[in-house]
């Protein structure tokens, strides 16, 4: 595992997007891109630039922004809005419902600076509620990818999806270690590791931590299957089955709170076809703070070492 997992470079993932966003912009004229003044922090600026009549600055009015984006999908085109999780979710959610989500508008919401990793700008900006509000929208796809390279290709991949999406990614500079040229499936879980003892799957941020927890794990002589959760709706239900089959018990590992995260949506799946232990690391029903982002991943419960603990004690529960 340590030979294939590997990286040469920290970039954040909120590049990834733009340069996607960017790249979509040469590819599909009907690509349209909406910011509530955030073009900078959203890395829009390359789309910007070469495709100014494409662009909507809409200001500080972010519900404004939802009600455009939901219009002009009536056109035939693919409006892409950006701004922090937190405004993309919680502070727009009665737009997102009634003008996107109720009539499965063509909106791709795309939503960066998620989690308690945008640091030091405190808790009213960390918003660790927005997979939970968005997946139980009848209709919307979650996706919340692990790195950079992987959210380039899922910006690209959601172009070609009929519906609502929310894309959920982050501000602080990761390890970029997924291939440049992957083909992004919707739906579809990847397997980065094969393991007999315990199925740890991991989202966002915490792929990556989950990986270099099963380098500790394996120090103890447990072999953990890691998969990479990039879809949290629709989930791949099949993948996590066939994992479960195997190990007997599962670990959740997500950057949000526990209630209505990946976790839930897991639990769910074990109760009704494969009853079997399950541990989340996740935030417990706490608000975040400001800090570095390492501190906060840290101070949260968020960091390699829960995930070995996390797998530890789930291995414990098995029957």
């Amino acid at each position: 595992m340590q030979d294939k997992y590997t990286y040469t470079e920290k970039k954040d993932t909120r590049s990834g997007f733009g340069a996607g966003l960017h790249e979509l912009g040469k590819k599909n004229p009907n690509v349209v891109a909406l910011c509530a003044d955030l073009t900078g922090s959203l890395k829009m600026d390359a789309f910007l630039k070469d495709f100014p009549e494409r662009f909507v600055q809409v200001g500080i009015a972010e519900a404004n922004m939802m009600g455009i984006a939901a219009g002009l999908t009536i056109g035939g085109k693919i409006p892409f809005t950006g701004t922090f999780a937190n405004f993309s979710t919680g502070r727009v959610y009665d737009q997102i419902r009634q003008s996107i989500a109720y009539s499965g508008k063509n909106v791709k919401i795309c939503a960066s600076h998620a989690g308690l990793t945008l640091g030091e700008d405190g808790a009213t900006h960390q918003i660790l509620e927005d997979i939970g509000l968005m997946k139980m929208l009848p209709g919307m796809a979650v996706i919340n990818p692990c790195d950079y390279n992987q959210t380039k290709a899922a910006t690209l991949a959601i172009a070609d999806h009929q519906g609502p999406v929310y894309l959920r990614f982050g501000r602080p500079a990761v390890p970029n270690f997924t291939p440049a040229d992957q083909k992004f499936e919707i739906g579809k879980a990847i397997l980065l590791q094969e393991g007999k003892d315990v199925s740890i799957f991991a989202t966002g941020h915490l792929v990556w931590k989950a990986l270099e927890a099963a380098i500790e794990l394996e120090a103890k002589g447990i072999h953990a299957e890691i998969i990479n959760i990039h879809t949290i709706k629709p989930l791949d239900e099949k993948a996590v089955l066939q994992s479960l089959r195997k190990t007997g018990c599962a670990v959740s590992a997500e950057e949000h709170q526990e209630n209505g995260g990946l976790g839930d949506s897991i639990a769910q799946i074990l109760a009704k076809h494969l009853p079997a232990p399950i541990e989340m690391v996740a935030v417990k029903d706490s608000f975040g703070e400001s800090g570095t982002p390492d501190e906060l991943m840290t101070k949260y419960g968020l960091d390699t070492s829960n995930i070995v603990e996390a797998a530890l004690k789930v291995i414990s529960r098995k029957g």
